[in-house]
């Protein structure tokens, strides 16, 4: 199925990426609209792509559109979105982070369908997971051909999900300190990206698909009694690894939630 017309209201990473996943064969959508702000990427898309137009501005995203996507910084988001005229009854994704849904409304100031949710770098290549809140079969759908869609039946569990999509830098960040620590210890840079890379994802898809044991049950099939996984893991815990792993996401979430400033 396809989808008439999509819109961006802002023309960054995320924007490109669904964009290009979108228009993958077999396209979604036939017509796309973004906004000219990141004239490289709307240009970059625009050539790339038949189905993609360069608007005028925001608001011509917006009157083009039966599906509108807010992709903007949150810094700038109420800005931006008070400026705006949605009709009623359209559909609005917003995938601005750390963004309450009221105000998002407030901004928005029309009677319009608006879902929540947080596309990943990866839907460029149609692979990963997508968090959609509420849940919507039109949008849900759409996110399934990006990859996979999990639709959330409540605001607190979408706001965990987003809490762990905060991960991804964490998780290059300790693929790095390990590439790192072999290059002081005398491995060549290379030889180290080409080992840790692979493991990581061999790790993944152990983890992952249909009958995956629970996490748990892998990191202690993994540590072998008294072996060299185990320690590294312990001294982990000891150090406060694992501590400071969970208060980081306390407060991710409480960010999320609006309980912080």
């Amino acid at each position: 199925m396809k989808v008439k017309s999509i819109g961006f209201v802002g023309t960054g990473v995320i924007t490109e990426a669904m964009v290009r996943g979108l228009l993958t064969e077999p396209t979604y959508a036939s017509e796309i609209h973004v906004s000219p702000r990141s004239a490289h990427i709307a240009a970059t898309l625009a050539a790339e792509f038949a189905a993609v137009r360069i608007a005028r501005d925001n608001q011509d995203v917006v009157e083009r559109s039966d599906i509108v996507f807010l992709a903007i910084r949150p810094q700038v988001a109420e800005e931006v979105v008070r400026k705006l005229s949605f009709r009623d009854g359209q559909t609005v994704v917003s995938v601005v982070a750390a963004t309450e849904r009221q105000a998002l409304l407030d901004w928005i100031g029309a009677d319009v369908h608006l879902l929540q949710a947080i596309p990943l770098p990866f839907v460029a290549r149609r692979q990963g997971v997508t968090a959609i809140y509420p849940s919507d079969d039109t949008v849900s759908a759409l996110f399934d051909t990006l990859g996979t869609a999990v639709q959330c039946q409540s605001r607190k569990e979408y706001d965990l999900l987003a809490t762990a999509s905060a991960m991804m830098s964490t998780y290059f960040g300790i693929m790095e300190t390990v590439a790192a620590w072999l290059e002081r210890s005398g491995l060549e840079r290379a030889t180290g990206h080409a080992y840790i890379a692979p493991l990581f994802a061999s790790l993944a898809q152990k983890a992952s698909g249909p009958g995956a044991e629970p996490f748990s049950t892998l990191s202690r099939e993994f540590a072998t009694k008294g072996g060299l996984n185990e320690q590294v893991l312990s001294d982990f815990e000891k150090k406060g690894g694992l501590a400071a792993l969970t208060i980081a996401l306390d407060g991710v979430l409480a960010r999320i939630e609006g309980r912080t400033t």
